[in-house]
This record gives structure tokens, C-alpha cells and sequence, in this order.
């Protein structure tokens, strides 16, 4: 095998289609089973379009909405809005991840689905990766990308330094349908978090939001937490009265760590958000984990034709990792700095709401251009 990847997810799936179109023979392990839903805000910047459109997976057939304004609100419900500079779309991650896959695995790259990773070793000899599954299965690689996610079992082998923190942040979502713009994504602060609201296919909403385990504790479940809290803000307060909400329970993702990572872990290389989390109100995860991608098989092509050694492939990608993700990673680290508590969230809604050249000017910070119409050249 040239590239095991390990995780499904949007760079996964996009690095799988990437190397193969490169011509590599490419496997995937997946822990779950396709389709599934994942906690995710599902809004896509359009800066991926190029890319998406190169590896001829454009999401056209999925019908997304286009999204084109931005409404922030404060925890009071100050609010303030905008357009987007280059736009995005909503899909959800059930329809995106599914598309993506069935593209993958028509063109031959190989699935591991409802399959763990339980180890990763490499030998300095052969200069060649052994991926272990938890069933027992041996899968040997010439390079593993690591694009599995927020967190894993996996973290813990490698020893990275972020898993041995503990990281105060969940993550709800839900899918519903509710009478709301659908060409704007909104963002509205309460307590100790804040939450997404944004079209997707099929004339349904994404509603997505990040508080605290203790906002949680202290509320004792997530319906009281959500009318307790969350309700405070007259405009979340309309979603939970107004909305029909598409499943009984939400879905949930517990220790989100927002804490700084190695894009190149034992030999490892990692995209997504194993390289790097960004802050999710700053909405550009998806197309991050895309470009990550891009810039992961653009560099992996390189060693495999043999213009790389190992030795400078991991620090190639690790510098081209850090110089196209580090600043965005560190400006949204910042950016959620400022929500979360209603009096500074009041303060800086009610003193940007006058000057949207500001707002338009932090979201350049945390997102790219577009990208990958073309494949690097050497």
C-alpha cells in the first residue's frame, strides 16, 4: 500500500481522492459505517470549490445552499451583520462525507469501514509504517496520514502532548427546520459558549453549538442547560420556540481541545483537525481540513516520486502545515477570546456592529483563498 489514511472525515476522504488521481494505490480506515452524522456546523467556505471541482467532486448534486451574509448576535441579542466575502455552503456532513466516499471507493481506494486503529509503528530499516487494526489485521504503508479527528485512542499511543489535558468544551447539534434567511449563516453568543445556525440541503438548518462541561454540570441535561442558558438570547430563545427539530436527541461530542498540535507525530503525518482545531465560531473547519489535504498529498506525491527523502518530507509538510494553518489556528484561538461572556461579548458586538469593514477583516484572519484548481507542480 502507498497511503494509509486513517479517518474519514473531509480531509480523509479528500487527500483519498487526491492521491488517487495522483495514481497511488490509497486505503482509508474508518471506525464507523457510511452514512453517519457528525457534530459539525456544516458551512464550507467556497474557497474549497477549485479544489472540490479538481478532484471532480463538485457537491452541485447535493443541492447546499448558498450562503453569502453573516448575522453575529450578542448574549442580550445586539446584533450585527454582513456580507461574506467570498461566500460558502451549507451540506450536511451525513450527505458531504457519503458523496465523497462513494466517489473514493469508485475509483478504487480501498475501505476499512467500522474499523479501529489500535497501533502505529514504523520501522527506521525499511522506512515503511505497520497500521494494526483492533481485529488484528496488519496493514503496511510507505506513509500513514493521520486525518481521524478532534481526538482518538490513537493520541494516546503516539504520546501527543494535547491528550494528556483535559479540555473543558462539548459540542451539540442538531438538525431542524425553522423560518430563517437562507443565505445567512448566524452566530449567536450566550454564556460560557456560543452557537451556529446555518442552511443546509433539503430545506433543513444546521444548529450547532460549543459550551462547557460545567455549564453543563451546573444545569444538570442539555434541554434545561438549552432553556436555562441558551434561551437568554431572544434570537436562540425563537429557535427553541419556533423550530421543529428533526431528531429526539442531539448529537454530542465531549473534550474538544482547541490546545496547539504537531502536524507530524512518530513519522505520522497529520491533516484536519488531528493537526489542528480551529475555534468554530470562526467557521472555516471544513475547508480546512480540505486544504490541509491538498497540501498533505501535494507533499506525500513528492516523496513517493522519489524528489523527497523522508527526513524532508516531514519537514516540508510540517513548515508548509504551520505557514498556511498556524496563523489562522492562533487568530481564531484569539477571536473566541472575545464571546462566551456576556459583558465583553456585549462590549465588542455593540462597538464592531458600526464598523462591518472590522468584522469582514477578523474573518480574513481565520480564512484562506481558494485553492487546488491545479495540482502543485514539483
Amino acid at each position: 500500500m502507498d497511503v494509509l489514511i486513517i479517518g474519514g472525515g473531509l480531509g480523509g476522504l479528500t487527500a483519498a481522492l487526491d492521491l488517487r488521481q495522483r495514481g497511488y494505490a490509497v486505503a482509508v480506515v474508518e471506525r464507523k459505517q457510511y452514512p453517519f452524522h457528525k457534530v459539525c456546523g456544516e458551512y464550507v467556505s467556497n474557497e474549497v470549490r477549485p479544489y472540490l471541482a479538481r478532484l471532480g467532486v463538485d457537491p452541485a448534486p447535493l443541492q447546499p445552499a448558498a450562503i453569502s451574509r453573516f448575522l453575529l448576535s450578542s448574549p442580550a441579542g445586539r446584533t450585527l451583520s454582513c456580507p461574506l466575502d467570498l461566500g460558502g455552503f451549507g451540506v450536511s456532513r451525513y450527505a458531504l462525507d457519503y458523496f465523497l466516499f462513494r466517489a473514493a471507493e469508485a475509483r478504487g481506494v480501498m475501505f476499512y469501514q467500522s474499523s479501529t486503529v489500535s497501533g502505529v509503528s514504523f520501522d527506521e530499516t525499511t522506512q515503511r509504517h505497520m497500521v494494526q487494526l483492533a481485529d488484528g489485521q496488519q496493514l503496511p504503508a510507505r506513509v500513514v496520514l493521520g486525518a481521524y479527528g478532534k481526538r482518538a485512542n490513537l493520541d494516546r499511543q503516539l504520546q501527543r502532548a494535547f491528550f494528556q489535558q483535559r479540555s473543558p468544551y462539548i459540542g451539540v447539534k442538531y438538525h431542524l427546520r425553522l423560518d430563517f434567511p437562507r443565505d445567512t449563516i448566524a452566530l449567536h453568543n450566550f454564556a460560557d459558549g456560543y452557537a451556529g445556525l446555518s442552511a443546509i440541503e433539503d430545506d433543513k438548518y444546521c444548529f450547532c453549538y460549543l459550551t462547557t462541561r460545567q455549564n453543563l454540570k451546573a444545569h444538570g441535561t442539555i434541554p434545561n442547560m438549552e432553556q436555562q442558558v441558551l434561551a437568554r438570547n431572544p434570537h436562540l430563545r425563537a429557535v427553541f420556540r419556533d423550530a421543529e427539530f428533526l431528531y429526539d436527541q442531539p448529537e454530542v461530542i465531549n473534550e474538544i481541545s482547541f490546545a496547539p498540535k504537531k502536524p507530524v507525530e512518530s513519522h505520522v503525518l497529520m491533516c484536519g483537525d488531528a493537526a489542528g482545531l480551529i475555534t468554530p465560531l470562526c467557521g472555516n473547519g471544513m475547508a480546512m481540513a480540505m486544504h490541509g489535504a491538498e497540501r498533505a498529498a501535494a507533499h506525500i506525491d513528492r516523496f513517493l516520486r522519489g524528489h523527497y527523502s523522508r527526513p524532508v518530507l516531514e519537514a516540508a509538510y510540517a513548515q508548509d502545515w504551520q505557514q498556511h494553518f498556524g496563523p489562522r489556528l492562533w487568530a481564531g484561538r484569539a477571536v473566541q477570546r472575545l464571546f462566551g461572556r456576556p459583558l465583553l461579548s456585549e462590549v465588542v458586538v455593540g462597538g464592531m456592529r458600526h464598523w462591518p469593514a472590522g468584522v469582514q477583516a477578523l474573518m480574513r484572519r481565520t480564512h484562506g483563498l481558494p485553492f487546488g484548481a491545479e495540482q502543485a507542480a514539483d
